[in-house]
């Protein structure tokens, strides 16, 4: 693909993420249904649906050859990634979205021949965009993310991780995990993948840690962290798959290696 279409591409998906998220700021304190799908904890609103559905149409309107992997249903049946997909979490953080009407993002990621091109991950209620095309660097809004630091080491790195895996669960041995937050300096939780890997791409958090996780959580953080320098793989080093749930570890690369070789052991 020319770079006058990626750029072109960018710019509609950039428009059409500030005008989803203007929409989603006016809906947060409006009623709107309210249910959930695997458990109790997985929750879905009519506004994620909404906004999945918008970007489907903007889409298919006017690139209709363009596939659309989303979360919501409003996408394709995807099994591929010939040709250019769309890949859209029109809501990460719809527990925080319901409770606390902030920290959540709309995450749109733009993959040509299964290469990530495209990266925008909105933080919608700080109005703060993060951004990438391959090669061009990443940035938060205008300004340009600086590399990540080298020589970071882990006993000064802050990661962030769901308590959750610190408890006995049947994905990690929880061991390895207790030994790795005594390692580092501290853990957070923001409950928004997206906005964690921002976060690590913006280099206010060195890791990040999870395991599971859908493409459309990781797509446009993939791009963006790769424009810094950071890394992203599975928590056993391997390679990311675009069209399955997959574990996932993205950080300063400096790090990566003790922490897949030394703390994480799958179940």
């Amino acid at each position: 693909m020319e770079s006058s279409e990626i750029k072109q591409l960018f710019n509609d998906a950039k428009a059409w993420v500030l005008e989803a998220g203007k929409e989603m700021r006016e809906s947060v304190n409006k009623p709107y249904q309210i249910n959930t799908k695997t458990d109790h904890k997985d929750l879905v609103t009519e506004v994620d649906q909404e906004t999945e559905k918008f970007f489907a149409e903007h889409i298919r309107k006017k690139y209709p050859h363009h596939q659309v992997l989303g979360e919501e249903g409003f996408g394709d049946d995807v099994s591929s990634l010939d040709g250019v997909v769309w890949i859209i979490d029109p809501i990460d953080g719809t527990m925080n979205f319901v409770h606390q009407k902030r920290n959540f993002a709309i995450s749109l990621g733009i993959y040509v021949e299964g290469e990530g091109v495209i990266g925008l991950i909105y933080d919608v209620m700080s109005d703060i965009l993060y951004s990438a095309i391959k090669g061009e660097g990443a940035y938060k809004n205008d300004v340009a993310l600086p590399s990540l630091q080298k020589g970071r080491k882990l006993e000064d790195s802050l990661l962030g991780m769901n308590n959750f895996w610190s408890l006995p669960n049947r994905r990690v041995d929880e061991t390895g995990i207790h030994d790795l937050v005594r390692k580092v300096r501290g853990t957070r939780s923001y409950g928004s993948a997206a906005l964690e890997f921002a976060f690590v791409a913006e280099g206010i958090m060195d890791a990040y840690l999870t395991m599971r996780l859908s493409p459309w959580d990781i797509a446009a953080g993939i791009v963006i962290v790769n424009e810094v320098g950071g890394l992203t793989s599975r928590v056993d080093g391997t390679d990311i798959n675009m069209l399955e749930a997959n574990t996932v570890l993205t950080c300063n690369p400096n790090i990566h290696k003790e922490i897949v070789s030394e703390f994480i052991r799958e179940k």
